[in-house]
């Protein structure tokens, strides 16, 4: 972190020594001394010892109101008295039988009854198995080799899908991924309608794979008018329109981002929430493209059926905590709950953002936050500001010190929020949690503000 940042650092530091020292241990076990790359900030993560509701605790003590919510997967809040109790009972009779079991149909029959799209399914792991799983899907179901993604979306880390999100653009491929492989991906940019309609101009195209909602949960977002129109571009060209509802299934509403708009894919990739926060995923969608894993539909049509083992598919235990979890969101109004605590967390901070007269912006739709850094320095209204109004590569640049600044601000404040910077809210996020979020945001800019941090500028 550069000098300008270093009274809230030294701050940090000082109130956070527990954590410094498994950091420490970490980095002689693993790369960067983290296991998941978003877990990457400066001088160092915090180490969580508990969490409960919308709440965490760290290893020294310290309490944080969290929106980092599991990566998205918690959208009940840390711990749900049922959700746990459904686990723990489920852990008591076994952790893997190696067997069918009576919780994975129930599971599965949730989750067909919850999506629009879906009419079979298959469980995965996580979320990264589940959009290979749909690729391989894609390309046997239409005999093509190419997909089409969108530049800064986000489906996983397998080859097929690293070239585009954080870097390499062009479509060139990153380290350890084969040529032969990252050519097969035509990446285009989601504002660029006359790109899109040329790219699915091609006969080659097996599916387009993208997040409804916009990249990493609409930090870019897509206009709803362009879900449409691929939805038409895909059946005129015979291609498949994937959902990556990895995050904003069963978030934005019961039946995802797909019942949301009013939109039916041909394959959905399910992680995060579809396993109740414990590990899982899913692919759902149209029957005669998953009887491709089906040994009789494939017997049947002459073909060799696509193999799909998978210790942990349908873990009994992931099974219960699904089940109770699908069950409470279709029951109650987790979903609106989220929604409107972040249209007010939202507005709020925009409102302190206009205050302090700062040219950021708080954007977002549904459960989620994204704080938009201004970097080109644009004369902005926090209020009024249309993401959609600005290049995508614009949403997803972040001046780095001013991003790791004001997450460790705000940790400082009570507050943890997602690295990006921004955040996703749950159903457990009281009316208190949202008032102490704004008092520590406004303290956390003025903190900022303080050490002269040069993106943190007047509007």
């Amino acid at each position: 972190m550069s000098r300008s940042n270093s009274h809230i650092m030294a701050e940090y530091r000082q109130q956070t020594p527990g954590s410094a020292r498994l950091y420490e241990r970490a980095n002689q076990v693993f790369p960067s001394g983290i296991t998941h790359d978003s877990r990457h900030m400066k001088p160092y993560p915090i180490y969580v010892d508990q969490a409960e509701g919308a709440h965490k605790r760290d290893v020294d003590g310290n309490d944080y109101i969290d929106y980092f919510g599991g990566h998205g997967a918690l959208l009940l809040g840390h711990s749900h008295p049922e959700v746990t109790e459904a686990a723990q009972a489920a852990l008591a009779r076994g952790t893997q039988y190696a067997a069918s079991h009576e919780p994975e149909v129930i599971w599965g029959e949730a989750v067909l009854r919850m999506l629009p799209g879906a009419e079979r399914v298959r469980f995965t792991a996580s979320g990264t198995e589940a959009t290979l799983l749909a690729l391989r899907l894609a390309r046997a179901f239409t005999g093509r080799d190419k997909i089409v993604r969108f530049k800064g979306h986000f489906h996983g880390w397998h080859d097929h899908m690293t070239s585009g999100y954080v870097s390499h653009f062009d479509g060139s491929p990153t380290p350890g991924v084969l040529p032969e492989v990252a050519e097969k991906t035509v990446l285009v940019d989601s504002d660029d309608s006359a790109g899109i309609e040329a790219a699915l101009g091609r006969d080659d195209i097996a599916a387009v794979f993208l997040e409804p909602t916009g990249g990493s949960f609409g930090m870019i977002p897509v206009a709803e008018t362009t879900l449409h129109e691929l939805r038409r571009l895909t059946q005129a060209n015979g291609s498949l329109l994937i959902f990556d509802e990895v995050i904003s299934g069963f978030r934005c509403s019961p039946g995802g981002a797909q019942q949301a708009y009013g939109i039916q894919p041909d394959l959905t990739t399910l992680a995060k929430i579809v396993a109740g926060g414990l590990p899982g995923g899913a692919v759902a969608g149209r029957k005669d493209i998953l009887d491709w894993l089906d040994f009789a539909a494939s017997e049947a049509a002459g073909r060799q059926k696509i193999l799909h083992p998978g210790t942990f598919n349908g873990n009994p235990v992931s099974a219960a905590a699904a089940i109770t979890t699908l069950r409470i969101i279709e029951t109650t109004d987790a979903c609106e709950r989220a929604n409107r605590t972040a249209e007010t967390l939202r507005r709020r901070m925009n409102e302190v953002l206009a205050d302090k007269g700062i040219g950021w912006s708080i954007y977002g739709t549904f459960s989620g936050f994204h704080v938009f850094m201004n970097p080109e320095d644009r004369t902005i209204d926090p209020m009024t500001f249309d993401p959609l109004s600005v290049p995508w590569k614009e949403l997803k640049t972040k001046p780095a010190d001013a991003a790791n600044a004001l997450r460790l601000a705000l940790l400082l404040e009570g507050v943890d929020i997602g690295g990006w910077p921004g955040g996703l809210t749950s159903a457990a996020h009281s009316e208190a949690d949202v008032e102490a979020t704004i008092q520590a945001f406004s303290r956390a800019i003025d903190r900022l503000k303080a050490e002269g941090m040069p993106n943190v500028s007047a509007a």
